[in-house]
């Protein structure tokens, strides 16, 4: 593991809400009630209790053409793994909220029967394709150890042609909004600007976990509105750095394309894998997250 960064306070920062209009899917997925739902509530009469949370990102590839898409069992099982032992500031750590990209519904089902006491939200992708040996679509997936509820997906702005969704939902027992997405580099910069800021609308200014692939570095104009509403589990300070996450076919990072959004008033220490990930190309990203 790199060195991960010390579990500080972030700067708290009010940030302009964004407003962008993010249309519902209309689609049920999975049991889930389609639409995009109203940001996080904020303003409660009495603060909510601390939290801290132990979240994964993870690009997994299991979809057509992925390292891992015809061993289904083999993936279900290495997610798992990873979901009870993940290494966040040189400790292992049971996570309590995982958030995957390109997993398919097969996967979701499995981790339903094996983690029985976590919620589960999956929402297939336009383009995820279909995966091998029967497991659905791919797509997006929120998992939590506590109770996940109104799952909603939302349709991001995109080309002609083309569709970005987004997948949230609240855990109550922690009073914070849950969102993840896949981003595609195909759709260009200004796509995923207005992407970023429908993401920023639709996550709130409450206490917020926004993660997934975003396609793009730290350092890209695209992503300003995210990181001038929140801050990013791997980013020192003001700088906006992180570990490389997305692999070659050598097995070498090569960029940080995956994020950890969270409230810029929590406390976060975040870590990547030194080592090569051989189920993706793409390196899983921890952190234990402090909420008070």
């Amino acid at each position: 593991m790199r060195s991960p960064r010390a579990l500080i306070p972030l700067l708290s920062v009010c940030a302009a809400a964004a407003v962008v209009t993010a249309a519902a899917t209309g689609a049920t997925i999975e049991g889930l009630p389609g639409g995009g739902g109203p940001a996080h509530a904020d303003g409660a009469a009495e603060p909510p209790e601390a939290v801290t949370i132990k979240a994964v990102t993870w690009n997994v590839c299991g979809g057509p053409g992925c390292p891992s898409g015809t061993a289904p069992a083999q993936l279900t099982k290495q997610i798992v793994q990873r979901m009870r032992a993940t290494e966040v500031g040189g400790r292992k750590v049971k996570t309590n909220a995982v958030l995957l990209q390109e997993v398919c519904e097969g996967h979701v089902r499995a981790f339903k029967k094996t983690m029985g006491t976590w919620t589960w939200a999956f929402a297939a992708s336009s383009d995820g394709g279909a995966c091998a040996q029967g497991q659905g679509r791919a797509g997006v997936a929120i998992g939590t150890e506590a109770k996940l509820t109104e799952p909603r997906q939302a349709k991001l702005p995109a080309p002609a042609g083309r569709t970005r969704i987004a997948l949230c939902g609240e855990v109550p027992s922690w009073t914070t909004r849950v969102c993840v997405t896949q981003l595609s580099p195909a759709e260009g910069g200004e796509w995923r600007q207005k992407q970023a800021r429908a993401l920023a609308t639709l996550a709130g200014s409450g206490r917020v976990l926004l993660g997934g692939d975003f396609a793009d570095g730290p350092e890209s104009s695209a992503l300003d509105p995210l990181y001038g509403a929140y801050a990013e589990c791997d980013q020192s300070g003001s700088s906006r750095t992180g570990a490389k996450t997305r692999q070659n076919w050598q097995g070498t990072a090569i960029d940080k394309t995956d994020y950890l959004f969270i409230t810029k008033s929590a406390a976060a220490s975040c870590s990547v894998p030194t080592a090569r990930t051989a189920a993706s190309d793409h390196r899983p990203l921890s952190a234990e997250i402090r909420f008070d």
